[in-house]
């Protein structure tokens, strides 16, 4: 295991679940003999690994899994290793899932995700060369300025338009005398344009309120029941409409005025 280190790193070893004490504290130890005093291990549970409180990007390779039944690495523990990486470090896990965590690695951000069989099935992954959040510019080769031929059918210089060779439109030749005047209300109407002048139920032209305005009240067509009322009073009923009026000739048409047509109180 010791192998997997080299001098000066700083290593992350993470363990979790059930394992041996004794075995870790020795593999802790043949780390630390391999990195040397210029390097360092950090032996951390991951379930408390976020709380330890260690400075971003600041390992050289992180070792998970190693003691003990390879556990079921979460992508929130992924993501955390993820961060404490230097661009260009290296994790090397052992996961239940075997082949499979090495898609999870890739969905977690890292690069070159893939289980080595050299290493006895490990895991390995290693971080972009590039910080998490970074930036960086992009070189696009976009064309500093418009071809020759473009500018020259866009671009109309200001002594052009004192040239009398040049063709322009005259704008005042644009609209004829007719297109001038003033459209007849009528013509803009939409309500009854194909026969009787009728107003639609959403009129909003102004048609029906005009013909409501002009229109006259229906009277009511009076018949005589007795016959006679058009000879006079003296033959007509008391509740005859014709009341007050004189005789007049049979069949001719009689008006009558709303209030005679309104039966006595």
């Amino acid at each position: 295991m010791e192998t997997l280190v080299e001098a000066g790193q700083n290593v992350l070893l993470v363990w979790s679940g059930q394992i041996d004490a004794k075995e870790m504290k020795q593999l802790a130890e043949k780390l630390q003999q391999k990195v040397g005093s210029a390097g360092k291990v950090a032996v951390e549970n991951a379930e408390r690994l976020k709380m330890a409180g260690h400075a971003a990007s600041s390992f050289d390779r992180a070792l998970s899994g190693v003691v003990g039944a390879p556990p079921t690495h979460e992508d929130a523990l992924l993501a955390e290793v993820l961060g404490l990486l230097r661009p260009g470090g290296e994790l090397l896990m052992r996961d239940a899932r075997g082949e499979a965590a090495a898609r999870r690695l890739t969905l977690a951000g890292y690069t070159g995700a893939a289980a080595r069989a050299e290493l006895g099935g490990y895991c390995c992954a290693r971080k972009p060369d590039f910080e998490v959040g970074s930036s960086a510019p992009l070189k696009l080769n976009l064309p500093t300025s418009a071809p020759p031929a473009a500018a020259a059918v866009w671009t109309l210089s200001g002594q052009d338009a004192l040239d009398d060779d040049l063709d322009l439109v005259d704008e005042d030749e644009l609209l004829d005398e007719e297109d001038k005047l003033k459209p007849d209300p009528a013509s803009l109407r939409v309500c009854g344009t194909t026969g009787k002048r009728k107003a639609c139920k959403d009129c909003s032209c102004g048609l029906a309120e005009e013909l409501s305005a002009g229109k006259q009240p229906v009277t009511k067509s009076v018949t005589s029941s007795c016959g006679s009322c058009y000879l006079g009073d003296a033959f007509r009923c008391a509740s005859c409409p014709y009341l007050g009026m004189p005789a007049f000739k049979p069949g001719e048409k009689i008006q009558l005025s709303q209030r005679q047509l309104n039966a006595d109180a």
